[in-house]
């Protein structure tokens, strides 16, 4: 009897254990289901405009037209890297992230860690820096015409010191102009980034290194900057995104055709929709896809060999 007895509890607690596993096997299937519902319309959304249009411009660029689709493979790369409007583009566009995007995390970094410290007139800086992202792209370029028109208000200034005037945005300085419209525009929001970054790191590791008569710079380098290596990856891709975008106020500048150091890949794209060469489009935003991979995955290789001791 007593045996019949630990057998039928023993069944019971196996009984229990099956229904447990199960139960939970129907709870996480049904939050599977509901999960995937849930995230079914964003899923269709970005699979209908963004995944699917992008192998459209993929299959463009390996047929030799829309209305007679034979394939030519890479004879369109070879025919786009052939022009030389796409490698003047081409090169203007490097030239101008290689010194952008270096310029605006940097600067941004540098006003982050200023606005740290205690100094006066905090909040009027933070409000200064902050003020060009309410500034919608028709009243900067206003803006930029007044400043730097062949009769605007910087060739006012430099008369006055007797130098000539210049046409800023028909010669060899157009790409100043542009680097310092851009920097205006994007360092206030890569200043809050960093100053958020900032302030979540460890506050005893630094009060840890006063103590041991650490230095400003040694606290920096040591410390702050591997603790801010995620937020440096995050702004310079957000920084070589918006190098990109530059075009809108470029175009509203200068048009369709601008001054040599100007013309922009962004340019040469617009020019060849105008145009209707769709085989030369898609091959531009191929390339152009190939390259921002690669530039941003070397970046994510570095920043993860780079907090990798943070981390752990």
């Amino acid at each position: 009897m007593l045996t019949q007895l630990r057998r039928q509890m023993k069944v019971n607690r196996w009984l229990t254990k099956v229904k447990t596993f199960t139960d939970g096997l129907n709870t996480r299937h049904r939050d599977t289901i509901g999960g995937s519902l849930w995230l079914a319309p964003s899923l269709l959304g970005i699979a209908t405009f963004y995944i699917l249009p992008f192998f459209v411009v993929v299959y463009y660029s390996v047929i030799s037209s829309p209305i007679n689709p034979n394939f030519v493979f890479f004879n369109n790369f070879t025919s786009l890297f052939a022009n030389n409007a796409f490698r003047t583009a081409a090169s203007n566009t490097l030239k101008f992230s290689l010194v952008a995007v270096p310029l605006a995390v940097v600067l941004s970094l540098l006003i982050a860690l200023m606005l740290e410290t205690r100094i006066p007139f905090k909040s009027y800086f933070r409000t200064f820096f902050l003020s060009p992202l309410m500034v919608p792209v028709a009243s900067v370029v206003l803006i930029w015409q007044v400043l730097f028109h062949p009769s605007g208000a910087i060739n006012e200034l430099i008369m006055i010191f007797g130098a000539d005037s210049i046409d800023w945005m028909q010669s060899e300085h157009s790409q100043f102009v542009v680097v310092v419209l851009f920097l205006w525009k994007n360092l206030g929001f890569n200043m809050i980034l960093f100053m958020a970054a900032l302030s979540n790191i460890p506050r005893e590791l630094l009060e840890t290194a006063d103590v041991e008569g650490a230095g400003a710079f040694s606290k920096f380098f040591n410390i702050k900057i591997r603790y801010l290596s995620p937020t440096l990856l995050f702004v310079t891709i957000l920084s070589l995104i918006n190098s990109f975008k530059v075009f809108r106020e470029v175009y509203l500048l200068t048009g369709d055709y601008p001054y040599g150091d100007l013309y922009m890949i962004q340019h040469f794209m617009n020019n060849m929709f105008r145009s209707l060469d769709y085989q030369r489009l898609a091959a531009a935003a191929v390339v152009m896809t190939i390259a921002m991979v690669i530039i941003i995955l070397t970046l994510f290789i570095a920043e993860n060999r780079f907090g990798r001791d943070v981390e752990e």
